[in-house]
């Protein structure tokens, strides 16, 4: 399981707070209720004392607290995920890539001006090529500014214009592409591929083409990804980039249930 959430020394106040609760409320009711304010100081500068004297006893309540908030928030997204998954994988427009029959299922969300993103692309590829039984699902998923928006604009057009092949080409080499994304840099990326430059532009602003990022969008904030690159693996939820070890050991999982 991959987690990338950490408490740093700013959370170890509410942490230590709660824990001067916790030690409050193992008091016997009628003697808590009778505390007067001096009484409940001398308390917390008693409790105080013993942390700073075993310090490991706070990081053993933060650890806890750690466990329990990932638990919530993979609760929450299993639940996001049953509720949004013909979205992710039936939607009828997104790209499948990989083996479209294969018994683990990748969604990917991803910007073609993310850095990280571009970092990933390498591994899921070799992901795919070792594997060879990974259903890949592409959501363009542009963030990052408007030349974003006219990146994924090209790629879904080139979709619609020359089929998923001519898409899977186009999709690789904007990965590989450096440098400010323009008219001329997208034309010249189709051209490379030898594709249509001219019928993928005029197809460019085509309403379904704003249909299919529009609709992306609101999956994506109905699943409260807010970043690039993001993974669905099967089902559980994957924020930021992952490594071809972790992609690795996440499907191994994941195929053992």
């Amino acid at each position: 399981m991959i987690r990338s959430a950490h408490l740093r020394p700013a959370h170890f106040r509410p942490a230590l707070a709660a824990l001067m609760l916790g030690t409050l409320a193992l008091l016997p009711l009628p003697a808590a209720a009778e505390m007067n304010e001096a009484e409940r100081s001398e308390l917390r500068e008693e409790v105080r004392a013993y942390l700073l004297e075993h310090p490991e006893v706070l990081m053993e309540a933060i650890g806890v607290l750690e466990q329990r908030q990932a638990a919530d928030a993979e609760m929450g997204d299993a639940q996001l995920l049953a509720d949004n998954m013909d979205a992710l994988v039936n939607d009828g427009y997104s790209w499948v890539g990989g083996n479209p029959d294969g018994d683990i299922t990748i969604v990917e969300f991803l910007d073609y001006r993310c850095g990280y993103c571009k970092k990933a692309h390498p591994e899921v590829t070799e992901l795919l090529a070792q594997d060879g039984n990974i259903r890949l699902i592409v959501k363009e998923f542009p963030i990052l500014g408007d030349e974003s928006v006219m990146a994924s604009r090209f790629a879904i057009a080139a979709k619609m214009v020359a089929g998923d092949d001519a898409y899977g080409e186009l999709h690789d080499e904007l990965m590989l592409m450096r440098g400010a994304v323009t008219e001329a840099s997208l034309r010249a990326a189709a051209d490379a591929q030898g594709l249509d430059s001219d019928a993928i532009v005029a197809r460019m602003n085509d309403p379904e083409v704003t249909r299919v990022i529009d609709e992306t969008r609101a999956l994506g904030q109905r699943l409260k990804i807010n970043g690039t690159p993001s993974f669905v693996f099967d089902d559980q939820m994957v924020r930021g980039y992952v490594p071809l070890d972790a992609m690795q050991q996440i499907v191994a999982a994941a195929r053992e249930g």
